[in-house]
């Protein structure tokens, strides 16, 4: 269930800024400079940013595939020995077509570009997909990971409906992460949880989720769940890899080859 949005406006940071503010604004519908608002979407030097204007107040999140956390990643990560890649069948020769019907800020979808994937990314709610967009438009201006992005695509909707009605070749791999009440104690979770859970609640249509994912996908659906939560409601998965805070449960349709 999507939660009912909270007061959001949109703000230039600097007047060289102000025209692509306006663009944002028009693109989104978000008035510009609204004075009662709870949230700014924020234009400036690092891109668009999303800032809650309580007092005290966490930092504003935005999207960076450059820099910070996604780089480390990126460089120190483990490659194809990371769990998510086994999760999706990453193998010596194969590098399956994956949907991320829940991108969010679009990390491990950056991570299996990384990794030589071709990742179609689905985003439905428009301020996430607004802030992922503006990122993948940077990382693309970017040299070292330009080439990544290239691998990358996003859409903007409800991935249930969009996967209903899917036309063209399936994926092979649809990987799902739905929101969940997070028990992450890390500061960049928790900051980022409390400036998006106003505007995207829980997905409590996630058993909708996995049905659709399920009819689509041609080889296998990955649901990445906090290690102790229950698996969603109905099909059940044919076996799961389990990390120190996640796990990933996987639903088997056919092997993966190269």
């Amino acid at each position: 269930m999507i939660a009912s949005s909270p007061v959001l406006t949109l703000q230039s940071l600097h007047p060289a800024y102000d025209e692509r503010a306006r663009a944002w604004a028009a693109r989104l519908g978000v008035p510009l400079d609204r004075p009662d608002a709870e949230f700014a979407l924020q234009v400036g030097e690092g891109g668009l940013q999303l800032q809650a204007l309580e007092p005290d107040a966490p930092g504003p999140v935005r999207v960076d595939f450059v820099e910070g956390a996604v780089a480390h990643r990126r460089q120190f990560g483990g490659g194809s020995g990371q769990m998510i890649a086994k999760a999706v069948g990453v193998q010596p020769g194969v590098r399956p077509q994956v949907l991320d019907a829940t991108a969010g800020l679009g990390r491990d979808g950056f991570v299996l570009a990384t990794l030589g994937c071709r990742v179609e990314l689905i985003e439905r709610n428009p301020v996430v997909a607004a802030l992922l967009q503006d990122g993948l438009e940077r990382a693309a201006a970017a040299a070292e990971v330009a080439p990544i992005v290239a691998r990358m695509t996003l859409r903007q909707g409800n991935a249930i409906e969009l996967m209903r009605e899917w036309s063209g070749e399936a994926p092979q791999v649809i990987y799902l992460d739905p929101m969940f009440p997070h028990r992450d104690k890390s500061a960049l979770v928790k900051k980022e949880m409390r400036l998006f859970r106003p505007f995207v609640g829980d997905d409590d249509d996630a058993p909708a989720l996995l049905e659709a994912a399920l009819a689509l996908a041609s080889h296998r659906v990955v649901v990445k769940r906090p290690r102790k939560a229950p698996a969603i409601d109905g099909a059940k998965p044919g076996y799961g890899l389990e990390g120190k805070s996640s796990r990933y449960d996987i639903y088997p349709k056919r092997r993966l080859a190269g």
